[in-house]
């Protein structure tokens, strides 16, 4: 599995984001481009967190963890986190120059060895944290055909 803590990786997620244009339409889902980047954004913000949290512990929402950090695809049109849903109108280059900064921090954080746990999953190793970002943002690239 790839992860964005692979400097090939990175540089990969990020020209992908940046051939993204006003037009770039959906394959499936609801989102726009604007919105869609714009939550990309709520996992690295949850990686990037540096307050406690407590995990809300969920034997159901447990029994998907594996599925964010291995091989196999996602199936489209994956329910959302209430959270993370986006339904206002979003400035596709605003939120690109966000999105990017937020992965250049996460990718700066390569050598860390301790992270806080997920709220909803808990606990990921470095290792799985990298894999869990770039999936998550692959999926939504591929869902713009990028």
């Amino acid at each position: 599995m790839k992860s964005l803590f692979d400097p090939s990786a990175y540089e990969e997620i990020k020209n992908r984001i940046n051939t993204l244009t006003e037009d770039s339409t959906p394959s499936w889902g609801k989102m726009n481009v604007g919105q869609m980047i714009t939550h990309c954004q709520f996992p690295l913000k949850i990686a990037l967190s540096e307050k406690p949290r407590k995990v809300k512990w969920n034997p159901i929402v447990r029994l998907f963890k594996k599925s964010l950090y291995n091989d196999k695809k996602w199936r489209k049109s994956l329910p959302t986190a209430k959270q993370a849903k986006i339904t206002d109108n979003r400035n596709l280059n605003e939120e690109r120059e966000k999105i990017l900064s937020m992965i250049d921090a996460f990718y700066n954080k390569r050598e860390q060895t301790e992270w806080l746990p997920h709220p909803f999953f808990g606990h990921f190793t470095p290792e799985q944290w990298g894999q869990l970002e770039y999936k998550h943002l692959d999926y939504h690239l591929e869902q713009f055909s990028v």
